[in-house]
């Protein structure tokens, strides 16, 4: 059993990461591409600086910078302490510790605080929230969900789920959500179902094995076209 959590909380990833939690190839990365419910990851930022398209999407971008950085430090050490806690449901090679994945992902999450105000000025950090998407149909080849979607399956309903999916596919042609395992690291009781309803509704739906795995067992996607 792993950690648990009473309310979504920001906590951001990089772009290494999402290279690999979502198997993101050379060809993938330079389409149009939606990072939701995307919080303070640093991907928008880092693949900016490299030249790519990437429009992110949060209700916390209603926030400034300052007050999303003190939301991240009110719940670092909650998510530091837990997951020391629940050492045995993690796997520690390329991250060793609890203190160092707190400070892997603070910097990925000082990159996003350090972009969030030119990012937002252009336009690349949008307030939007599941789920409903304020963007056009297929207006992206790709939207991503990492750690919202099945991950808080305890917090949102089947519906609320399998909903989501679908706005996500009809902005993208494509839709990779990852992991498939809750916050307590246990497959989502949500999965199934909603794997036979997209494909009662002609969507083609895989699982994937991935690189990444930070829980035990979290190595995988799903894809939605």
């Amino acid at each position: 059993m792993g950690l648990k959590l009473n309310q979504v909380i920001p906590w951001g990833r990089s772009l290494t990461e999402y290279i690999e939690m979502f198997h993101l190839t050379p060809g993938v990365l330079s389409g149009q591409i939606l990072d939701c419910a995307a919080g303070p990851a640093s991907f928008n930022a880092e693949m900016t600086r490299q030249g790519y398209q990437v429009v992110s999407c949060d209700p916390v971008y209603q926030f400034s910078a300052s007050e999303i950085r003190q939301r991240i430090l009110d719940t670092y050490q909650t998510i530091v302490e837990g997951t020391r806690q629940h050492h045995t449901a993690y796997v520690w090679d390329r991250i060793t510790s609890p203190q160092q994945l707190g400070q892997v992902r603070m910097a990925a999450m000082e990159q996003f605080l350090l972009d969030f105000p030119s990012g937002c000025g252009v336009g690349r950090y949008q307030v939007a929230q599941l789920p409903q998407l304020p963007y056009q149909t297929e207006e992206f080849d790709l939207a991503l969900c990492s750690h919202f979607l099945f991950t808080y399956s305890e917090h949102f309903s089947a519906s609320f789920h399998l909903n989501s999916i679908l706005e996500l596919r009809r902005v993208a042609k494509e839709v990779r959500i990852f992991p498939l395992l809750t916050l307590s690291g246990e497959t989502s009781i949500w999965l199934n179902s909603i794997m036979t309803q997209l494909q009662q509704q002609n969507y083609h739906a895989e699982i994937q094995t991935v690189s990444y795995e930070f829980q035990k067992g979290g190595n995988q996607m799903l894809r939605v076209l």
